[in-house]
């Protein structure tokens, strides 16, 4: 089998690339999950992530933004000592605010969704798709404009390289390469999206 554009050999990371990544995410709780793990991510490897997912899940109330916007200052103490995660407070005040900001849009009546998927290009494949990643931006147009509505209503920890990074794991972009087992459709990856996309 073609080898996948990464998480080959490692089963967690395996199942990440299989089911999750590039697959499109609404919801509340579950984008603000999925923005807060790359803000923690910033300057580790995404798997670091991936095994303390659980335990953030737990941390952070399963990240229900009305729940962690209701977080004190015993509450980062205990964030603060859970070795289950990454102990960075200014990630974890970023998370904190985060959440304070979802709210804040419901607020307004709006909604981190909308305010998200507002920003997904026009085209969710590129054409061709790319053969490496050194062939995938860092960065696009659509990703500097997030990343400045979310600042705009209060994100913290969202540049444009780290709002890209959640598009394409929230889908808003498809970046898997041409020869990925999940765009070529070989048994045991693309099967289990359930995708027939051609590349």
């Amino acid at each position: 089998m073609t080898a996948r554009c990464f998480g080959d050999g490692d089963p967690l990371y395996e199942a990440y690339h299989d089911t999750e990544w590039g697959l499109p995410v609404r919801g509340e709780t579950e984008l603000l999950e999925r923005f807060c793990l790359e803000a923690f991510q910033s300057g580790l490897a995404w798997i670091t992530i991936l095994r303390k997912r659980e335990a953030f899940r737990s941390a952070f109330a399963g990240f229900d933004p009305e729940a962690v916007a209701r977080f004190d200052e015993d509450d980062v103490a205990r964030l603060m000592a859970d070795a289950g995660i990454v102990r960075n407070r200014a990630k974890i005040d970023a998370a904190i605010g985060n959440a304070r900001a979802v709210v804040g849009l419901w607020e307004a009546d709006r909604t981190l969704t909308e305010l998200v998927w507002s920003h997904a290009p026009a085209q969710r494949v590129r054409s061709p798709r790319a053969v490496t990643f050194a062939d995938v931006p860092a960065s696009t147009p659509e990703a500097v404009a997030l990343a400045k509505a979310l600042k705009a209503v209060g994100f913290r920890f969202v540049g444009p390289t780290t709002a890209y990074a959640a598009m394409q794991a929230c889908g808003l972009v498809d970046d898997h390469l041409a020869t990925c087992p999940t765009v070529t459709g070989e048994p045991g990856v693309g099967l289990k999206r359930g995708l027939s996309e051609a590349p």
